[in-house]
């Protein structure tokens, strides 16, 4: 924080100050009351900001985690109360959602703020409502009477529009919100906030953005190599107390050395281990399973590797608790706990411990008795106890909420933490830990990237409560500091747009504004907007091409005649040449390849080419159907080897010049056995005539197709007959007529490329119609009665729905079963691997979940035909699990048959629940809008009735 308000005696303002303050006061009596209720100075971005919003304009503030950047969308809030409107404050996910609704209701009350995140709806006309920001995207679809007198919206966290799954709903919201509406965005530091500033401004009017690089808490970059504690930079002090690292900050020498020696060790290793053991570094990888011990190696020193509870251990010793520890798998978080608790670590007091246990059982109290085995309470509080934490998706949202709170409270110590959390959730550390730098993205394991690496180190440094933030990464096995200094010193990790248009957001523009306004409004996307910017770099390079080309066809100009023309000429007896030359190769191959396949085994060859050139004898044809490069057949030469040739040995057709017999027991692979057929080889062939050679190649003319020849003859006869052909300086002239023709080729490849960015969003929106269109959900400007169903389903495989609807695939189901085929469309295997035959139910929901699968395959294949790929394929494996729970089975008999975690089970619930809702409303007046929300009351039992606001 900047320091408190007060003033001592001596550091009394002068009159003019006091003047110029009360002029201030004057030009923004909002900011001027709203600063009051906080005891420290604002700092200039801040302040900058919240007068640009009380002047009615939008905002665009991009600055670093913890930097305070909230206080300006909680002036937008103060200033909508002021004026007697409405504001909205959205976030992407709805722990972040509850905490600012915790944090708003403390400041304005309970009457003043209102929550909706799907499943939770709690004074959703209040004149504050915290929301994520689908709630906000549906409400605009729907024309919801919420929006009326709405005035201010905050973005929090608006860069997770670049989230290549839920990010196009951020656009979605910025273009469809009233014009009258104040719009702040806040955002991470991104290289291209003005970029991103710079289209708001299109899409909102005007719109301010202030960018913030500094941080409020200077960040330190360490390394821990065995139980040392090292500096990333040799010298960052200067660097850090601004807030970061400038690119190419030399990096520790000590790291470097230290590097050099592991690798050196590793060589050593490598050369001195058996065989089978080489490039293994022993012990469990990372030396997280137990203390892997190194060892001196020659001239290279090997890196102890602590386990996790050491690391604890030396964090404590060196105060640099509490720490947030990022590890990328949640049973990895899950096992660190174990760790350290079997490690005997206990980082509490006895007066801690007892307030963390009243707080754990009080806030746990409505959970069910009989299920607290099965979510693992009791394990949860003993590591509370001792002020050891995870926190991961896989959680029960219940005990993130707590473990969010008893570490802001500053009991929890240390929390395991997935990369989510560093998502928004205020939960700053004096540390953060970096176990590894690389994680799962969803399709294989990915080095972390610069931006990622500022996102998470950037909760270090409390604001207020440290005097400095520590950024630390573990030691691992090859790791390279100057790979590392790259990352935590880049400053270059752009914005980029995910946006694309989906088929609920078709019908629903479609139905508000028309096939053609909604085309206009999509391409104000900030996908379009970029592709547009790019275009506009190969607009300006294309028209330097038509100008650099105007200059050669200038230089190539001849006194006796249209040099272009007659270039031109010479040009295409060149490329009918090429292509009957390549034609003559083309048909040289097949002819070798079928000379190949009538061999048979003891054929004497004549190989042409290649080093084995010369007499061999055939063992094996090596020719199949199935083979698409062609025969390769197995041969002994006579000089003893024997080897398996490739179609390039054979420019030229073969034939057999004599045979050999073959012994049936011949093996190749015996020495003995190849020096006697060599040596039968030889004698076969000492006395042979080798057959002639046959030409691999031809002068020009010589073996041309009839069409190619007289193609060829004719433009010769053009040539010569050209005024230019007996110009002096034809050949000065030709080269610059061949330096037009290279640059046009080059010409013609730019405009294809701006051809392919012109009208993106657009293009792709007309191809979503016209899959729509075929399919009678849209008949020119005008929503079916289908396509308004479809308008209610927001899934991620929204038409799927929608046409399971339509066909009756759910309507004879029970209300179980129901919940299991609509699971399908809901559970997603975290992993490609994870799909070991789950179990289904029998009966009618396995037909329908049979009959889901055939439609989604005919849906994929329309996709295709529109150059379309947004549909996944449904997946049944939580379809027994939702259906036995709508049957009312215990929590424990289904979590302990299956792999899924308490917390994986409460969420993949809840989205089967928001499904469920939309079916009913879409069901319209049919029994299955019934069996929906029989569907509905059957699983929202037990502890997914509990998770209420904590998920």
């Amino acid at each position: 924080m900047s320091g408190p308000r007060d003033l001592s005696p001596d550091q009394e303002p002068s009159p003019a100050e006091r003047y110029a303050a009360s002029r201030a006061r004057q030009a923004h009596p909002a900011f001027a009351g709203f600063a009051d209720l906080y005891d420290f100075a604002l700092d200039d971005f801040q302040v900058r900001a919240c007068k640009e919003i009380e002047e009615g304009r939008g905002v665009l503030v991009a600055a670093p985690t913890g930097s305070g950047k909230t206080i300006v969308g909680e002036f937008a809030i103060h200033l909508a109360l002021e004026t007697g409107r409405k504001a909205f404050y959205t976030t992407p996910i709805k722990a972040l959602s509850n905490q600012k609704y915790a944090d708003l209701v403390d400041r304005y009350g309970a009457d003043q703020v209102g929550l909706l995140t799907g499943d939770n709806s709690v004074n959703g006309e209040a004149p504050i409502v915290v929301m994520t920001t689908e709630v906000l995207r549906n409400m605009l679809y729907a024309g919801s009477r919420t929006l009326l007198g709405l005035g201010f919206v905050v973005m929090d966290e608006v860069h997770y529009l670049a989230d290549r799954a839920r990010g196009a709903v951020w656009e979605e919201v910025i273009i469809h919100l009233p014009e009258s509406v104040t719009l702040v965005s806040l955002s991470a530091t991104v290289s291209n906030a003005e970029e991103f500033g710079e289209w708001l401004a299109t899409v909102r009017g005007e719109t301010t953005t202030l960018v913030e690089e500094r941080r409020p808490v200077p960040l330190y970059q360490h390394v821990m190599v065995g139980r040392r504690l090292l500096d990333l930079f040799a010298s960052s002090d200067v660097d850090a107390a601004a807030g970061f690292v400038k690119e190419g900050a030399p990096v520790n020498d000590e790291l470097i050395k230290i590097a050099r020696d592991d690798w050196a060790a590793t060589r050593i290793k490598d050369r001195r281990s058996p065989k089978g053991q080489r490039g293994q570094r022993g012990g469990q990888r990372g030396g997280h399973q137990g203390v892997q011990r190194g060892k001196q190696v020659g001239n290279g020193r090997r890196v102890w590797i602590p386990g996790r509870a050491e690391v604890i251990e030396r964090l404590d010793h060196e105060k640099l608790l509490p720490a947030i520890v990022f590890i990328f798998s949640r049973a990895a978080c899950d096992a660190a706990v174990t760790q350290c608790l079997n490690a005997g670590i206990r980082l509490t007091s006895a007066a801690e411990r007892d307030e963390i246990h009243g707080f754990v059982e009080s806030a746990c109290r409505d959970l069910p008795a009989e299920d607290l085995h099965v979510l693992g309470y009791h394990s949860f509080l003993d590591g509370l106890t001792r002020g050891l934490a995870a926190h991961h998706a896989g959680m029960l949202p219940a005990f993130k909420q707590v473990v969010e709170e008893l570490y802001l409270r500053g009991l929890c110590k240390v929390v395991f933490a997935t990369e989510t959390l560093a998502l928004g959730i205020n939960m700053p550390a004096r540390t953060v830990v970096i176990e590894k730098l690389s994680k799962w993205n969803g399709e294989t394991h990915a080095d972390i990237t610069p931006g990622e690496y500022t996102q998470l180190t950037g909760r270090a440094g409390r604001r207020g409560l440290d005097v400095e933030g520590h950024g630390v990464v573990l030691w691992q096995p090859g790791m390279n500091p100057r790979e590392l200094a790259g990352l935590a010193s880049t400053r270059t990790y752009p914005l980029r747009s995910s946006f694309r248009p989906s088929y609920n957001m078709a019908v629903n523009l479609v139905h508000q504004f028309g096939r053609a306004r909604s085309r206009e409004l999509l391409e104000q996307s900030f996908a379009q907007f970029q592709a547009d910017k790019a275009v506009v770099g190969l607009a300006r390079q294309l028209a330097k091409s038509d100008d650099a080309l105007a200059g050669y066809a200038e230089a190539a100009t001849c006194h006796l005649g249209d040099f272009m023309e007659y270039a031109g000429i010479r040009r295409r007896i060149g490329e009918v040449e090429k292509s009957a030359s390549r034609a003559r190769r083309t048909d040289r191959r097949d002819e070798a390849a079928a000379s190949l396949r009538s061999l048979k085994p003891g054929d004497v060859i004549m190989v042409p080419a290649g080093k084995f050139s010369g007499y061999a004898v055939v063992v094996d044809p090596g020719w199949s159907p199935a083979d698409e490069g062609g025969p390769r057949p197995y041969v002994v030469t006579a000089e003893r080897q024997a080897r398996r040739l490739a179609m390039m040995d054979f420019p030229t057709p073969v034939e057999a010049v004599t045979r050999l017999k073959i012994p049936k027991s011949y093996n190749g692979r015996n020495p003995q056995m190849r020096r006697d057929l060599a040596s039968a080889l030889r004698d076969r062939t000492h006395n042979l005539t080798p057959p002639p050679a046959r030409a691999g190649g031809a002068a020009s003319g010589v073996g041309l197709s009839d069409e190619a020849a007289a193609e060829i003859a004719t433009l010769r006869e053009q040539q010569r007959s050209h005024p230019c052909h007996g110009c002096s300086e034809r050949e000065d002239h030709a080269r610059w007529a061949e330096r037009y023709f290279k640059l046009d080729r080059d010409a013609a490849t730019l405009r294809r490329r701006i051809e392919q960015r012109t009208n993106t969003v657009a293009r792709q929106f007309d191809r979503v119609c016209d899959v729509l269109t075929s399919l009678d959900y849209l008949d020119g400007d005008e929503v079916t009665e289908r396509g308004r169903r479809l308008m209610r389903l927001y899934s991620d495989v929204d038409l799927l729905a929608a046409e399971a609807l339509r066909h009756g695939l759910w309507d004879d189901l029970s209300p179980a079963g129901l919940a299991a085929a609509l699971s399908s469309l809901v559970y997603e295997a975290r992993r490609a691997d994870d799909v070991r035959a789950p179990r289904v139910p029998g009966g009618g929901v396995k037909q329908a979940l049979d009959q889901t699968q055939r439609l989604w395959a005919d849906l994929d294949t329309l996709e295709r035909e529109h150059r379309l790929d947004f549909l996944r394929p449904p997946d049944v494996g939580m379809s027994w699990i939702a259906y036995r729970w709508a049957e009312g089975d215990d929590l424990d008999d289904l979590i302990g048959e299956s792999d899924m975690s308490a917390g994986d089970f409460v969420r993949r619930m809840k989205q089967l629940l928001d499904l469920a809702g939309q079916v009913a409303d879409a069901a319209g007046d049919t029994p299955l809008r019934g069996t929906a929300r029989d569907a509905v009351r059957a699983m929202r039992r037990g502890v997914v009735a509990y998770s209420g606001l904590a998920e």
